[in-house]
């Protein structure tokens, strides 16, 4: 059993404890805290971008030009760190506050803003206000039955003509989740443009699982607000 086994275990188990409890995402700080500062614990924290996102900005040419963009979900800022590379003007968010205090240390010598917030309370100040929003794996952890609910305030963020990319575990849409994380299907994903958005590219990459499984890179475009 390796190290990385065992924390996705981990993992899963603190969020069956916290979702039998009724609350649905209070086992990230948990997580977090148990960590100590060991990020092999997180089981998403690689201290580098998300592979299948770096594939695809190489692949697009994806560049800042100093847009302004939000990064749902930051964790440690792995993904944020790339963005700012890139030449974005990054804000990031999670709802730990250990994750962001963590993630500010890492990225001391930055001009990243991390934020702690709450996806379904965030600012009203963000309300379509960003020309780049970044969701990278952040879907897919939480409960199916506010999917559309997550969706619907990702999508809020997206200013006119700003861009949407998310990055997620896919399924087929007659494929049944059956554990966590909760893959997601085109149909789920055509709630983004239930709010408006339009799918301007869709990508399947493959991991180097041994039964590989896949991850859907899509971008969106707001026409307008």
């Amino acid at each position: 059993m390796t190290d990385e086994f065992d924390a996705r275990e981990n993992a899963k188990e603190l969020a069956a404890e916290f979702s039998e409890k009724g609350d649905a995402t209070g086992w990230f700080d948990a997580l977090y805290a148990e960590a100590e500062g060991n990020h092999e614990h997180i089981p998403w924290a690689d201290l580098e971008p998300n592979k299948f996102l770096k594939i695809w900005a190489e692949q697009t040419n994806l560049q800042g030009d100093g847009r302004n963009a939000l990064v749902v979900g930051c964790g440690l800022g792995d993904d944020v760190k790339f963005l700012d590379d890139l030449g974005f003007k990054v804000t990031a968010f999670d709802i730990s506050p250990t994750a962001i205090e963590w993630a500010k240390k890492i990225h001391a010598e930055t001009s990243i803003e991390f934020v702690v917030a709450d996806l379904f309370d965030a600012p009203p100040s963000w309300k379509n206000a960003f020309e780049f929003v970044l969701e990278v794996y952040t879907i897919q952890p939480l409960p199916l039955e506010l999917r559309e609910k997550v969706i619907d305030s990702i999508a809020n963020f997206v200013a006119e003509n700003g861009k949407l990319v998310v990055v997620t575990r896919g399924r087929e849409n007659d494929e049944i989740p059956t554990e966590l994380p909760w893959a997601l299907s085109r149909q789920d994903l055509s709630q983004f443009e239930a709010n408006g958005l339009q799918q301007t590219n869709f990508t399947e990459m493959f991991g180097g699982e041994d039964e590989p499984i896949v991850r859907f890179v899509v971008k969106y475009r707001r026409e307008n607000v």
